[in-house]
């Protein structure tokens, strides 16, 4: 399932939430540029969240970077689908605060989960999840236009965000379950706890951030 659009207006430019996106497109870009040999590898080593030796500046830069095409395309598509309506009811300051919050809870679950390991983690999918969190609690009854198969055809549903976001919150946490015992807690290299980790970070942490007041609609 492909989620299309929400049904929730939001009120203010999503400012960050572009930003963001921009700076992972850069990122990957730069990554692009290295072309598919050691300095590509080197790099993301560096830069990535390698348990068995952390450096806490990678709970950072980790979420920067992508693994692929398919990989930046999914987690952008995501943050910009939940991202617009959380950064409206956070504002830009505390909506940067509030994901960055969420990818380095997500980082660190994946470290706690895998202390031993030597594969670099990447990918903004732990800060992602936290805003999708955050939207299970301020916007269960919006409606998100999903693209779904259906046997051999392609269709769209409106599907209420409660149900899309606990499905998909269920996935990863069953997923993740069943990989527990082989190497990383992973499976099809998928940090799937870091998901897990980052969407209940999500959930909390909006619960005690400040919301604000939505005026009139941006359009």
């Amino acid at each position: 399932m492909i989620p299309l659009r929400s049904s929730e207006p939001h009120y203010t430019p999503a400012t960050v939430t572009l930003l963001l996106i921009v700076a992972n497109v850069l990122v990957f870009i730069y990554e692009l540029s290295l072309g598919s040999g050691w300095t590509l590898n080197r790099f993301i080593a560096m830069n990535g969240i390698v348990p068995s030796r952390f450096h806490a500046s990678a709970l950072f830069t980790s979420m920067f970077i992508h693994g692929g095409f398919l990989h930046i395309l999914g987690n952008m598509w995501f943050l910009w689908i939940f991202g617009r309506n959380i950064e409206d009811i956070l504002g830009h300051g505390k909506f940067l605060v509030f994901y960055l919050l969420c990818g380095i809870a997500a980082g660190l679950v994946h470290i706690l989960l895998n202390a031993g390991s030597n594969v670099p983690t990447v990918g903004a999918s732990g800060a992602i999840a936290g805003v999708m969190g955050a939207y299970l609690i301020k916007f269960p009854r919006a409606r998100i236009v999903t693209l779904v198969p259906i046997i051999i055809f392609i269709t769209t549903i409106d599907i209420p965000a409660a149900f899309l976001l606990l499905y998909w919150f269920a996935l990863q946490f069953f997923n993740g379950a069943g990989s527990i015992g082989y190497s990383q807690a992973s499976s099809g290299d998928v940090a799937w706890f870091a998901h897990v980790g980052g969407f209940l970070a999500g959930m909390g942490l909006i619960l005690i951030i400040p919301s604000r007041h939505r005026y009139a609609r941006y359009e």
